[in-house]
């Protein structure tokens, strides 16, 4: 669905040739510009119809970005890095757009035990961003007791009717599954814990649509489909391996994200199984870490920029106008070819 337009503080410094910060402080009526640019810059934002008030509160009170503890631990390095980048991606586009971000750590004590941070009762703020794989019930217990503006970000849960931004898992997942077709693949498997999240479900059907429009039938036999929790992906993994002979496997695997892929890659290399020569592998996520992997690791690489503007872009249009609608914007992962991927005779 394509996101909704709206007027930035960058809009008027463009027209005015100014600099955005020179808007913001028009705006919030502070010093550092004269008079003079300070009325200009309130005219032209009545002009082009940007909300006067949405932008001095901006100012006045922060947004509260709710993160889940374990994707800002070392321990799990991969999406470390990964939610590194979204998350100060994030904080530096809301500053661009004149908010200010408070960064709000959600322990997983708190999260099982369905406890909101402390700092809700004693700052004042505007709206919210759930950020990342927070529990659904968690989810529901900061929609039922918050009464700002919520957004889901990179994640959503049916059942719970507020607006989100996304990746494009779906069309993502058909164009990778859809390239290993091409590249003369038929026996496809899929590892997706539909289990765990929407994000998994998503690609997971992108797989089957993508294998049907070829007139190929999904093989569960190949399909790793449940998970017991991140912590035990390795195993699961083995397990999965467990169930071929050399001669049937898989030619291609498509994972669910690159974390699955590549270890799944140290799986069949402890198993003296090659990749690509024997099974070819494609993610979904762009690791930076998917780039140095032996071989390069083919995947459908999210557009970080991409959903930290959608992101702020549908927030603001959610603080302006109290009654905007529980819809949905995605943001198109890009393939980034590997070594990973093997092209068939």
């Amino acid at each position: 669905m394509p996101r909704p337009k709206k007027i930035s503080m960058q809009n008027i410094a463009d027209k005015l040739g100014i600099s955005r910060n020179a808007v913001s402080l028009a705006l919030s009526n502070k010093k550092g510009i004269g008079e003079e640019l300070r009325q200009l810059v309130i005219q032209t934002a009545q002009e082009v119809g940007y909300s006067l008030d949405a932008g001095q509160s901006s100012i006045s009170a922060p947004i509260l970005v709710l993160v889940p503890e374990r994707v800002m631990s070392h321990a799990d390095n991969e999406h470390f890095l990964f939610y590194h980048d979204l998350i100060w991606g994030l904080d530096g586009r809301l500053q661009e757009e004149g908010y200010s971000a408070v960064i709000v750590r959600v322990s997983h004590a708190q999260e099982q035990d369905r406890i909101l941070p402390e700092l809700v009762q004693h700052i004042d703020y505007q709206g919210i961003i759930a950020f990342g794989i927070l529990e659904k019930e968690y989810i529901e217990k900061v929609q039922q007791t918050l009464t700002k503006p919520m957004l889901l970000f990179d994640s959503y849960y049916r059942g719970i009717d507020t607006p989100a931004v996304t990746s494009a898992n779906i069309e993502g997942a058909v164009e990778a599954v859809t390239s290993l077709i091409l590249a003369g693949h038929k026996r496809i498997g899929c590892i997706a814990p539909i289990n765990l999240t929407t994000s998994h479900e998503e690609r997971w059907f992108g797989y089957t649509k993508a294998m049907l429009q070829y007139k190929l039938q999904p093989d569960f036999v190949l399909c790793l489909l449940e998970s017991e929790g991140f912590s035990r992906t390795q195993e699961e993994l083995s397990a999965y391996c467990d169930r071929f002979q050399e001669e049937e496997y898989p030619t291609a695997v498509f994972c669910g994200n690159d974390r699955i892929a590549l270890l799944l890659m140290k799986e069949l290399e402890k198993r003296g199984v090659n990749v690509p020569g024997d099974v070819s592998v494609i993610g979904f996520d762009g690791l930076a870490m998917s780039a140095e992997s032996n071989p390069p690791l083919t995947t459908m690489a999210v557009n970080k920029k991409a959903l930290c503007t959608a992101a702020v872009e549908m927030l603001g249009q959610m603080l302006r106008h109290p009654d905007y609608p529980a819809m949905r914007c995605s943001a198109a992962p890009v393939l980034r070819k590997g070594g990973s991927v093997r092209v068939l005779a």
